[in-house]
């Protein structure tokens, strides 16, 4: 397939478990393709793909880079993607963008946590995968290890294609299976070959296979995932770098071949109409946005008109840049299978495809997980309310595992991300590129008070100060209502005890209580406030008056109805491995769980519970810790439900305290 160049297009993504040399393998391909003069490093901070500051100082790759280079006449894009999987939401979106995975292993590691959470977001995108064990020439570097952990992982379809002369310091080449010069040339070819019935036969037979055949061959068993073949290297000194970039310009599939992800109901486009979708969003201070897609039909060009399939709005692409780390270069044209980038179009979003506007034309949305750790956030200048929301806002449109929220609850506003290491990287992102700095806070429990039975309530404010005074009496009774109900107000006043027109102040004044609670200070809901009876005097009553007797009566009948507190519940699902399941299980009756079941997938369980909120605020670290990070989980709001008494006296001391230290 040829791209804006006329050059053929191969894709790929570094995927793999942080420190395992996904970085350094893609300077050496650069320097190796003559893009860089000299290869950088991490410890010196000057890596093309590691350009962001945060980067630089953690020495780990944080945000996807993408970068491009041309091998024997093919343009190869090549995204670099962090390791750590606090930032899957850079990994899932660029997975959509390539047309093949290489899954980085060290040699010295093996496959770890999220070598096998990448493998499987590669799988589910229907990614064909090659494995790539790196480090051959570090200490404790065992090839064979690798490969029998990589075949336990992911299947026995994951074959040699490469295997090591020496290891370690004596590492000093590799030889190919394929040509016969190492390894177990038959147990490959019959992978290879498997996708074509009448070439597996004439090979088991002993019939010659053509060079041809075997290409198209290797690239089917890629495709179908029959095969995924294993190489070994060390970029640093320039051993099976060649190698795996020939692999990638004769036998990785092109864009042709790769699946147009076409969402549900909508049209594949037809041959020759433009179709793309961004995948990868920055906003700069400067610039402004810019929106990163991946073309997959068709092509366009500087300067024309798209449309954006989500909101049906037009745009016109002003220029577009191919980028290399940091670097942009304006292209006229991209085609399909090329990366390219856009500035200033500010309504486009993540997953938002962009095309022609023929056709019922949309391209599937990428799904990421929900972010688990949240802080309440606040300016720490007075004069940065007015910014702080929206430059929050510009942060989450970058990374879909980012959220900011405004609890109308607690009024507060709330970041959510996937750990505190993702949190702690976008409020440094928040203070160097909008000059915002904030103070952080666990988030408020949004809990809540209600009554458990009915009950009688009165007052009578008189108040007499020399002029006019003030005089209203109120009789009422508060009953309990269903969970969810919320409130309701009646009257059953009768023969004018209370004037018409002071109703509304009665229910004005208990509504006023109903926000600022009773028992801790939370709101109180699910209570039904019936006025039955009162006086009043023509003169010195008023609306005031009948608020603050209301008010007052309300408070009584609510201490006298056994109040309680109301707590937020969740449901939780917990994934991680069988070994994991005691352990967690353990943890989450500990937290007050109630176990709803337990499901099987893999090598691994789901448990599902209902928890309380309060119980799970620090349970990513928590299950991260327990679990060795091989634990993931999700949560969304299920009820509420009754504090035990012993916790719900504990709360109300807290407050009071709190409000004396106030």
């Amino acid at each position: 397939m040829s791209g804006a160049g006329g050059k053929a297009i191969k894709s790929v993504a570094l995927l793999g478990h942080a420190n395992c040399g996904k970085t350094m393998l893609a300077e050496a391909l650069l320097f190796k393709a003559g893009v860089t003069k000299r290869m950088g490093t991490i410890q010196d901070g000057n890596t093309v793909s590691d350009t962001e500051p945060e980067e630089k100082e953690r020495q780990a790759s944080i945000d996807s880079a993408i970068l491009h280079f041309d091998w024997n006449g093919t343009d190869i894009n090549l995204v670099d993607t962090p390791g750590y999987p606090d930032f899957i939401g850079q990994v899932i979106p660029t997975l959509r963008a390539v047309d093949a995975a290489i899954i980085c292993v060290s040699a010295a590691s093996g496959v770890e946590v999220n070598t096998r959470r990448v493998w499987e977001l590669a799988e589910k995108e229907g990614l064909p995968r090659a494995v790539v064990i790196s480090k051959m020439d570090g200490e404790n570097a065992d090839f064979d290890k690798c490969v029998a952990d990589v075949q336990e992982a992911f299947g026995a379809q994951c074959k040699p294609f490469l295997v090591p002369r020496g290891a370690g310091a004596g590492f000093e080449g590799v030889d190919s299976v394929l040509k016969g010069e190492a390894g177990d040339k038959d147990s490959l070819m019959e992978s290879i070959v498997e996708t074509d019935e009448a070439l597996l036969e004439r090979y088991l037979e002993g019939g010659e296979v053509s060079d041809a055949e075997l290409e198209s061959a290797v690239s089917a068993a890629l495709t179908q995932g029959t095969l995924s073949p294993i190489f070994c290297l060390a970029a640093e000194k320039d051993i099976g770098v060649t190698e795996l970039a020939d692999f990638i310009v004769k036998y990785v599939p092109g864009p042709v071949d790769r699946k147009v992800p076409v969402a549900e109901g909508g049209d594949v486009p037809g041959a020759g109409m433009f179709a793309a979708q961004v995948f990868k969003s920055v906003t700069d201070p400067f610039v402004g946005k810019v929106s990163f897609f991946r073309v997959f039909s068709g092509g366009v060009g500087s300067g024309e008109t798209v449309v954006n399939l989500r909101t049906k709005e037009k745009s016109k692409l002003a220029q577009l840049f191919r980028v290399q780390g940091k670097e942009q270069e304006a292209v006229d044209k991209a085609a399909a299978g090329d990366i390219v980038c856009v500035a200033k179009i500010e309504d486009l979003q993540l997953a938002d495809t962009i095309g022609s506007g023929e056709g019922n034309l949309a391209l599937a949305a990428f799904t990421c997980p929900e972010p688990m750790v949240s802080l309440a956030v606040e300016p720490k200048k007075r004069g940065d309310e007015g910014k702080i929301g929206g430059s929050l806002d510009k942060l989450a449109q970058e990374d879909p595992t980012f959220k900011v929220t405004r609890d109308s609850r607690t009024h507060e506003m709330v970041v959510a991300g996937m750990s505190n290491l993702h949190l702690d990287i976008m409020l440094e992102r928040l203070k160097r590129r909008f000059d915002v700095e904030v103070n952080t806070k666990e988030p408020k429990i949004p809990y809540k008070e209600t009554v458990t039975k009915g009950a009688q309530g009165h007052y009578k404010h008189k108040k007499q100060t020399g002029g006019r005074g003030q005089y209203a009496e109120v009789y009422l009774r508060v009953v309990p209502l269903e969970r969810g109900e919320g409130f309701k107000f009646g009257s059953e006043v009768v023969g004018g005890s209370i004037p018409t027109q002071y109703i509304p102040a009665v229910e004005k004044g208990i509504r006023e209580t109903l926000v600022k609670g009773i028992m801790a200070g939370y709101p109180i809901e699910d209570v039904e406030a019936i006025v039955t009876d009162g006086s009043y005097h023509d003169v010195d009553s008023s609306e005031a008056a009948f608020k603050i007797a209301a008010s007052r009566a309300f408070r009584e009948a609510f201490m006298a109805a056994r109040p309680c507190l109301l707590e937020p519940v969740v449901e939780m699902h917990v994934s991680a491995p069988l070994s994991h399941m005691g352990d967690i299980t353990g943890d989450l009756n500990s937290r007050r769980g109630r176990i709803l079941g337990i499901d099987s997938h893999g090598s691994g369980q789901t448990i599902n519970a209902h928890v309380p909120l309060g119980e799970i605020m620090r349970y990513s670290t928590e299950l991260r810790s327990t679990t060795g990070g091989e634990g993931s989980y999700t949560i969304e709001f299920a009820r509420y439900d009754i504090v035990p008494a012993q916790i719900a006296e504990g709360l109300v001391k807290n407050k009071a305290q709190q409000e004396e230290e106030e």
